[in-house]
């Protein structure tokens, strides 16, 4: 049995919550930089983005005014013991990290009374029980302008693939520039309501990884191309650049149901993790 103390995950949470916000990730700068533009203003807009992700760096200020509301991945072992309640540990690395940072903190009370809680929490967290001694810990603090433009659907089984491929590309057309393109599109695909929900989540974290499945695979590289085509473009200014990567998790499902869930990421796609 290995012990953790909670002011070492506090510790690192805070760190994580810091350096999500002001570095980017090489593959996600690579996937800017690639991109191909034939118009003024979308060669301005990706030359721009990849400007300030490195004025973020350099300056140490974030990369969005919007620095979101935290979710956080909690992978921990059967062997590993938290001294003390590992959620407020959680919430206090969240409190300093958007403290010390002098991040916005735009998280309220309650939906109704739309009271701010002045210190960024409580984040949002999901756990998830493994074998062995090990933790992992992921922090994703979130914009809700991509947020808002994210979407779920119960389709029938027979609506198949194209049920699927048709409810993708409506959520990204109805997003428009809104959800800041060039976007990361993670889809989840079966389950239940909930689970397709939290696995749309999850694929984000998948961007620059190939999937195993062949099936998988394709759908993914065919789906991209297809957003691409709607001409959005990066910044909403038009051109071939609307998305830079679109991810599919499944999930065994019902014979009834077709869960259909798809949340949609700005291009800096903010997240940071560590071992423990």
């Amino acid at each position: 049995m290995r012990t953790i103390n909670p002011a070492t995950i506090t510790e690192v949470v805070a760190k994580l919550c810091i350096d999500a916000n002001l570095y980017a990730d090489d593959f996600v700068k690579s996937g800017i930089a690639k991109s191909v533009e034939s118009g003024k203003s979308a060669i301005n807009a990706l030359d721009s983005m990849l400007q300030n992700i490195a004025v973020s760096a350099e300056e140490k200020m974030p990369m969005c005014q919007d620095t979101g509301m935290v979710v956080v991945y909690v992978e921990i072992g059967q062997e590993v013991y938290v001294e003390g309640n590992l959620a407020d540990a959680i919430n206090e690395g969240v409190r300093r990290g958007y403290r010390d940072g002098y991040f916005r903190a735009s998280v309220i009370k309650s939906p109704l009374d739309r009271v701010n809680t002045d210190d960024n929490t409580p984040a949002v967290i999901h756990y998830n029980i493994i074998a062995g001694d090990g933790f992992k810990i992921t922090v994703v603090p979130k914009g809700f302008g991509s947020e808002n433009k994210s979407a779920l659907v119960m389709l029938p089984p027979s609506a198949g693939l194209k049920g699927v491929e048709d409810f993708v590309l409506a959520t990204v057309k109805k997003a428009g520039p809104d959800a800041c393109p060039p976007l990361i599109v993670g889809i989840g695909l079966g389950g239940t309501m909930e689970k397709a929900a939290m696995m749309s989540k999850e694929a984000l974290l998948l961007f620059g990884e190939t999937a195993e499945d062949e099936q998988i695979r394709n759908l993914e590289a065919d789906l991209l191309e297809k957003i691409n085509l709607l001409g959005i473009g990066p910044a909403g200014l038009k051109g071939q650049t609307t998305a830079l990567g679109v991810k599919i998790l499944t999930y065994p499902t019902h014979i009834a149901g077709m869960p259909v869930a798809v949340n949609l990421c700005c291009h800096v796609l903010r997240h940071k993790s560590a071992y423990l």
